[in-house]
């Protein structure tokens, strides 16, 4: 298991929100362009579903190690699609997330830039962050960090959660394979659950007979059950 690097800054200052500049983008799948302006195989993604829902949830979602956007669409497409959410999901700046490898800095610096492209286009009231494995590490680390934005955290078997602050009080879905031989459910979830139990967040926890892997009916109950609770007012009214 990857041990974090020493932390740094990990809030995000974007705020999608209720006064988007530009009409909202059409269905599909959008490339979202690195600083260059060229699209790249390891740019980040933004997913629009043919529906949205109210409140326009947004999920922000993280690859596992290796991976990208592209790789990490697929695990949540269907779920996304059935609740109507936006998807954004960032392409890390190495091998994997900068707080895994050199500490908390350009890849929270994309989130942010992928944030403000989703405010461009959308009115955004609801928004969660996930992902799996190091992705849902990530997640949970920065949604900790980031609970005045973030309603939610989805986190698809995490290896840790180690937030350089804490601020608000995002409701956290943790899910975890029995079976898990990549990062073991012993010394990863159940930790992290009693943890986040302890410190008094609302917290939901499920495990499943399986190996390092994000079962699709997983992926459809933590949506449904982010989205069962209220959207914040208007994000962008944050501070």
């Amino acid at each position: 298991m990857r041990h974090p690097a020493p932390p740094g800054s990990a809030r995000l200052r974007s705020r999608p929100g209720a006064s988007p500049g530009h009409a909202a983008l059409p269905p599909g799948v959008h490339r979202l362009t690195g600083p260059d302006g060229e699209t790249q195989a390891r740019d980040g993604l933004l997913f629009v579903p043919e529906a949205l829902a109210p409140g326009t949830p947004l999920l922000v979602f993280f690859h596992g190690a290796g991976g990208m956007a592209a790789t990490s669409l697929p695990l949540v497409r269907t779920a996304t699609e059935r609740y109507g959410c936006l998807v954004l999901l960032p392409t890390s700046t190495g091998p994997t997330w900068d707080v895994i490898v050199d500490g908390w800095g350009p890849d929270v610096a994309r989130a942010d830039t992928g944030l403000r492209v989703v405010a461009d286009h959308f009115e955004v009231s609801r928004l969660a962050l996930g992902g799996f494995s190091d992705g849902a590490s990530y997640a949970l680390s920065m949604g900790l960090a980031n609970g005045d934005l973030a309603q939610a955290v989805l986190a698809f078997s995490p290896g840790f959660a180690a937030p350089p602050d804490r601020v608000g009080r995002p409701r956290v879905w943790v899910s975890h394979g029995t079976e898990d031989a990549v990062l073991p459910i012993e010394r990863c979830a159940r930790p992290i659950v009693r943890s986040l139990t302890g410190a008094g967040y609302q917290v939901r926890y499920e495990e499943f007979a399986g190996p390092h892997v994000v079962p699709s009916d997983t992926v459809e109950q933590a949506v449904r059950w982010w989205l069962a609770e209220p959207a914040f007012p208007t994000i962008a009214d944050m501070p």
